[in-house]
């Protein structure tokens, strides 16, 4: 009888302690899967971030501002849910939500004129900028936040105001290079803005004014490598000229 409890109890404790395990596994699961989820949502709510405060160097238009607020208010709100005392997100919510309700309503889109900057990094940060941003705006409108007119409309504003910095780089390079008197490197940046502006669906009054220009930047490359061969063949004539004078004339006696 005796031995029989004993028996029982240990086969007790042994479900027992399976039991405690599973729920601590089950546990460790989640915690992992809710420390993963909100690593997720944090990342989403820094990129959004950052393209807001990007907008000084990448104009936005009031639909898209309104996109980003309403994408990070619906992420605060999924990490208020998954840690409902953290109160520096609640406020950052409040914040957010108050953003949205006061914010103007779309007065159309922003000029679509940018200044480039001087620092090529800096320059490479608005290009990268702008591919997320579009990113973005088929990511938001594949969840129905936005509705595809909006999309259709903005990425195509996104991608001409990409277009025209890619130009206008290339074009403040070529010129950089022609002033350093480097003609090769110059027409090669003009030849790339050239490409760009015309291969871009969207041609207009800019891709038309800044063709010509293009076009006529190489024309005045090409002469000026043709005025540099001249020169560069009538010196070497000279030199071979000189050459042969020498080697032909009397020789002096001592």
């Amino acid at each position: 009888m005796l031995v029989t409890l004993i028996i029982t109890l240990i086969i007790a404790l042994v479900i027992i302690a399976v039991i405690v395990s599973a729920i601590q596994q089950h546990k460790e699961r989640l915690a992992t899967l809710k420390r993963a989820e909100y690593s997720k949502l944090r990342a989403v709510l820094e990129d959004s971030e950052e393209l807001l405060v990007n907008s000084a160097n990448v104009p936005l238009s009031p639909a898209v501002s309104q996109m980003l607020l309403k994408r990070v208010a619906f992420t605060l709100r999924a990490m208020v849910e998954l840690e409902p005392g953290a109160r520096d997100l609640k406020q950052r919510l409040q914040e957010t939500e108050s953003q949205l309700t006061n914010s103007p309503p779309d007065s159309g889109t922003p000029a679509e004129s940018v200044t480039l900057p001087d620092n090529d990094q800096q320059l490479i940060g608005m290009i990268k900028g702008i591919k997320r941003l579009r990113t973005v705006l088929r990511g938001e409108h594949a969840r129905g936040n936005v509705d595809t007119q909006m999309v259709i409309q903005e990425d195509r504003r996104l991608e001409v105001l990409q277009l025209r910095i890619n130009v206008e780089s290339q074009i403040k390079r070529g010129n950089q290079a022609r002033t350093n008197n480097m003609l090769g490197s110059a027409r090669q940046y003009f030849e790339k803005a050239l490409t760009a502006l015309t291969n871009t669906p969207h041609q207009d009054d800019y891709t038309s004014t800044r063709k010509s220009e293009v076009l006529q930047a190489l024309e005045d490359i090409a002469t000026q490598l043709k005025e540099g061969n001249v020169r560069d063949r009538e010196k070497k004539e000279e030199k071979e000229n000189k050459d042969l004078d020498e080697l032909f004339a009397p020789k002096r006696k001592w």
